[in-house]
């Protein structure tokens, strides 16, 4: 109940937010990169670009499966790949840049309550209109602005992704980064890892989800960019 609670107060702060200033857009790529670009060494599994995702199919905007960010977030990012690689792992990607018509995209399908393809794999233990009360889908999103990546580790000894105790984008307590409820001490140390890393290579968390960081200084802190690939 707590949580919830929490969870209920943000939320109604961030409407608050949203009511008092209207949504600044651009579609100007200019200073936006291809994260495989600019880190090389990152593995991708875009989501969105797939129907492996909470909707179950590819969303609005994701025309190819690539990675985009802010050139500050991407200097961000080599320093913690760089770190990470040190330790015997890589990144790997499943969201950066998110473009607004794929917020709205989850916005419409989360007000279609009869649409639950997904639900057992994402949001078993929720019923579809708790989404919203709850702050799992907002009408906008930090990834918009372009410096927010959404990312887990991978072994490169044993060659597999690390068993962080939870799926990413799954809807419940057990993808807040501190839950213990179900999650061993193995899984635990290695978010926690992950979570040091990110923050000391200049990145913020999210306290609902363990995968999801944004950039402290973000260049572009209140607009939400609209284009769908990076312009020459």
């Amino acid at each position: 109940m707590r949580t919830r609670f929490f969870l209920l107060v943000a939320l109604a702060a961030q409407i608050a937010g949203c009511s008092a200033a209207p949504l600044k857009t651009s579609d100007d790529s200019s200073d936006f990169v291809y994260v495989a670009e600019a880190v090389p060494d990152v593995i991708l599994e875009i989501r969105y670009y797939s129907t492996y995702n909470f909707i179950g199919t590819r969303i609005d905007g994701y025309e190819q499966p690539v990675a985009m960010c802010t050139k500050e977030a991407a200097e961000a990012l080599l320093k913690a790949s760089g770190t990470f690689k040190d330790l015997g792992y890589r990144l790997k990607i499943f969201d950066a840049y998110r473009p607004q018509k794929a917020v709205d995209h989850f916005v419409r399908w989360a007000k279609d309550e009869a649409d639950t393809l997904m639900k057992a794999y994402f949001y078993p233990d929720l019923d579809k209109s708790e989404l919203f009360p709850q702050g799992y889908i907002a009408s906008r999103s930090g990834h918009s602005r372009g410096s927010t990546f959404d990312l887990t580790l991978f072994d490169m000894n044993s060659e597999r992704e690390v068993d962080m105790g939870g799926t990413f984008d799954w809807f419940g307590e057990k993808s807040h980064p501190f839950n213990r409820n179900g999650i061993s001490d193995d899984q635990f140390e290695m978010r926690m890892l992950l979570r040091k890393v990110m923050l000391e290579s200049g990145f913020k968390p999210y306290d609902s989800e363990w995968w999801h960081f944004t950039l402290k200084d973000e260049p572009f802190p209140d607009t939400y960019f609209t284009f769908t690939k990076i312009s020459d």
